[in-house]
């Protein structure tokens, strides 16, 4: 090893042990230094070639580790030992490739290195030795479904000016998965928009142009059910194995995996192997990434790696074309008056119209009465009368923790950690709000709070609404969703 580049490291140590009572307030130094030293003891330099400095680390989560606690510091040291511009590397050892003298190198955001493609040594497809999740037990398969619906394709996609860019791009996508600046895809938008669609859109497109290539769709609660499953038998190996062998990953609302930590910690590291491989990933969700909440930040960075595109509600003429498409594809054909009404009945969710055109149709065939506009309009009241919902404290509750994607048991729970304890105050504000309930009866069914809480949480709500943006957007989102 170079005696310079030693000595330099020394003196970055140096600089990060003596700053570290600085970085870490109302700790205690003693455990921070001896955290400190047990970590970087196994780090060591590699190189120092034109400013790019490359340290060898044990395993990715030395890497993980620094990234998450160390970083701003050691650029600190690195700024002021080796000057601005420095680049820092990792060589993570266990990542090690046989038969290869030098590891695969990382750098300081996580992102792959190009590396030279390995032979592959299995043939196309899953080796034996791979669990497939999907498969029911003592039936063998080693192929896997994607999963895909053949009514999701490009050719079955309406385009507007909600959808147009979301569209244009994952269009690039199916013609160089993996191998454009898309990677992940991140599409966000409320439901019913054609999130799913178009991500499927992608998949299908992928098995037409590279059948060889394993696209796999799922939601993310099957991945979630899929992982503890594997936990409970000690296979969660086997489990992230599978994973990583697929070319194109595309999982519906990930949101859900809020508050599951031991499911995120898989996902992170399927995700980073696919990433690293040049494999395409594509994820839905209801919110855009820095709105999910009680998800690991290393998680939500790798969100942004790629492209987040909004899917928007589409506007009036666009809803028209979905109606007459979906329709035409079932042999149906509504006058223009009819096809007015129900594009501007359908202001943002088409998919749940596409249920009421269903129940008209089958009522007028039932009862052999012609469909007109006025039994649409008539189905539409009746429908719509039986599906309002009470706005009570329980319904309430509900909408609050499908809107963060957290579990109504987290709600009433004692703990006071922000994401859990902002939508509670605001289950308390609008339970306060929209209903006749005594501060009291609020706290009870709020898991037991007494009744200052639930004073102290509307009573927040009111003032930090009026000078934080992300609550502000919190209270008008969340009122349109319960008076929905």
């Amino acid at each position: 090893m170079d005696e310079n580049l030693m000595m330099i490291w020394q003196k970055c140590l140096q600089f990060m042990r003596d700053n570290l009572n600085a970085a870490e307030d109302n700790s205690d130094l003693k455990k921070l230094e001896k955290s400190f030293d047990m970590l970087f003891d196994k780090v060591q330099p590699l190189s120092l070639v034109a400013n790019n400095l490359t340290l060898i680390v044990p395993s990715d989560f030395y890497k993980e580790y620094i990234e998450d606690n160390y970083l701003s510091l050691l650029s600190a040291a690195l700024k002021k030992n080796l000057g601005k511009g420095v680049k820092l590397w990792y060589s993570v050892m266990e990542n090690r490739p046989t038969g290869e003298e030098k590891p695969v190198t990382m750098n300081m955001k996580g992102k792959s290195v190009p590396t030279p493609k390995m032979q592959e040594t299995m043939p196309q497809g899953f080796s034996a030795n791979i669990v497939n999740p999907f498969v029911v037990p003592g039936i063998r398969k080693v192929n896997i479904d994607s999963n895909l619906k053949s009514d999701y394709s490009f050719d079955n996609y309406i385009e507007g000016e909600s959808n147009k860019f979301a569209a244009t791009v994952a269009r690039s996508i199916a013609k160089r998965p993996g191998a454009t600046a898309f990677n992940p895809l991140f599409l966000h938008g409320g439901y019913g928009v054609g999130k799913t669609h178009l991500g499927q859109a992608v998949g299908l497109e992928v098995k037409s142009q590279f059948p060889d290539k394993v696209v796999l769709y799922l939601s993310s609660e099957k991945f979630i059910q899929q992982f503890i499953s594997a936990a409970k038998a000690h296979k969660q190996t086997e489990f992230a194995n599978f994973y990583q062998m697929v070319d194109v990953l595309i999982i519906d609302d990930i949101q859900f995996l809020s508050g599951k930590s031991a499911t995120q910690d898989s996902f992170f590291h399927i995700f980073d192997h696919l990433h690293q491989n040049g494999k395409q990933i594509i994820l839905t969700s209801d919110k855009a990434p820095a709105d999910i909440m009680d998800i690991q930040e290393r998680i939500v960075s790798r969100f942004k790696w790629g492209l987040s595109a909004e899917i928007k509600s589409p506007d009036l003429s666009t809803r028209r074309q979905i109606i007459v498409d979906k329709l035409s594809r079932d042999g149906i054909v509504l006058p223009g008056d009819m096809l007015d009404f129900l594009a501007a009945e359908a202001k943002t969710n088409v998919r749940e119209l596409i249920g009421v055109i269903n129940s008209v149709i089958a009522y007028s065939t039932v009862y052999k009465t012609d469909l007109s506009l006025e039994l649409l309009k008539d189905t539409i009241n009746k429908i719509a009368a039986n599906q309002k919902k009470v706005i009570n404290i329980p319904y309430i509750q509900e909408v609050v923790c499908d809107y963060f994607g957290i579990k109504k048991e987290q709600l009433l729970s004692k703990t006071r950690k922000r994401e859990i304890a902002l939508p509670r105050q605001l289950a308390m504000y609008f339970s306060k709000e929209l209903t006749n309930a005594t501060f009291t009866k609020i706290g009870e069914e709020m898991g037991g709070k007494d009744h200052s809480t639930v004073m102290y949480a509307c009573d927040t709500i009111k003032d930090v609404s009026k000078i934080d943006k992300e609550v502000k957007k919190y209270v008008k989102d969340l009122a349109e969703r319960i008076k929905k």
